[in-house]
């Protein structure tokens, strides 16, 4: 495979094995066959298949269950791998400042149709933050033109309440998972994002966010707006940081602040019913009379 693909305004070109098929959520990010000026590639990504991972060069710089991260000057190595399973399958190398070399562990490529195993190759959140866009753990929805992105730590009931609006309101799920989050046309937009998690919904679509909706369970059904300050911790806490990286991270902070200055953030505290559609509804109806 040779092709272009788009996420966001960032493009790039992959290039890999026959034998390397990427998933189909990831396919939605193709671009047309026919060459266009704004799929011009920017950035290259070649994948190869071997018996064994390369040895990673530079400094440790971070490591987790699932991930060691190297540095060495601008560049980072990634040896990448699964929570729960050992070993890696996959070290990501970052060879110009607009290449990468992925090198893919091969008793392991049949791992690679799930969608955040394969996306994990591509350290996409670094290219991304430098454009200034940042991915949201959420449910996101779209209603009337306008995204209501629903965001919680998992198990809390996004996509039951995004399944709510569908079922009571007529909403649309795009991405039952995450949103990539970045400005268009000088307005916070929602973007698609080859994750879905468990929600198997997954659409390339852009919307203007109304309101990010921070979800609680309660007893009872209760919306308030919270502050930018209120709001910043809650926020950061879903969304995809590097924190081994300085610059990124700083940059990120930054998004952040910007985005809370821009956008409403509301906290409902919900159950699962229609009276919790109707009461973030009448909020979102009051924000919009007042200008928010």
């Amino acid at each position: 495979m040779d092709r272009i693909f788009q996420i966001s305004d960032f493009t790039f070109r992959l290039i890999c094995p026959e034998e390397v098929m990427p998933p189909d959520n990831f396919m939605l990010f193709a671009c047309d066959t026919e060459p266009r000026l704004h799929c011009m590639p920017e950035y290259t990504y070649i994948i190869e298949v071997s018996e064994q991972l390369p040895a990673p060069e530079g400094e440790p710089a971070a490591q987790r269950p699932d991930l060691t991260v190297f540095r060495n000057g601008i560049y980072e190595t990634r040896l990448i791998g699964v929570k729960g399973m050992d070993g890696y399958y996959a070290c990501y190398r970052e060879t110009a400042p607009d290449r990468a070399e992925i090198t893919l562990a091969k008793e392991r490529i049949s791992s690679l149709n799930i969608d955040p195993v394969f996306s994990s190759l591509f350290a996409f959140e670094r290219r991304l933050a430098a454009r200034g866009n940042m991915i949201l753990h959420c449910a996101y929805v779209e209603y009337k033109g306008e995204a209501i992105l629903f965001s919680a730590p998992s198990g809390t009931g996004k996509t039951t309440q995004a399944n709510l609006w569908e079922k009571y309101r007529g909403s649309r799920t795009v991405n039952g998972d995450r949103a990539l989050l970045g400005r268009k046309d000088g307005r916070w937009t929602a973007q698609g994002w080859p994750v879905c998690g468990t929600s198997e919904v997954c659409h390339n679509e852009d919307t203007p966010i109304r309101a990010v909706i921070m979800l609680s369970q309660a007893k009872e059904n209760h919306v308030e707006r919270m502050s930018p300050g209120k709001a910043f911790p809650l926020l950061y806490s879903q969304i995809t940081v590097n924190k081994w990286n300085v610059e990124d991270h700083v940059h990120t902070l930054d998004l952040i602040e910007e985005f809370l200055g821009n956008v409403p953030v509301l906290h409902l505290g919900c159950t699962i019913s229609e009276e919790a559609v109707a009461c973030l509804e009448n909020s979102l109806a009051e924000l919009e009379e007042t200008g928010a």
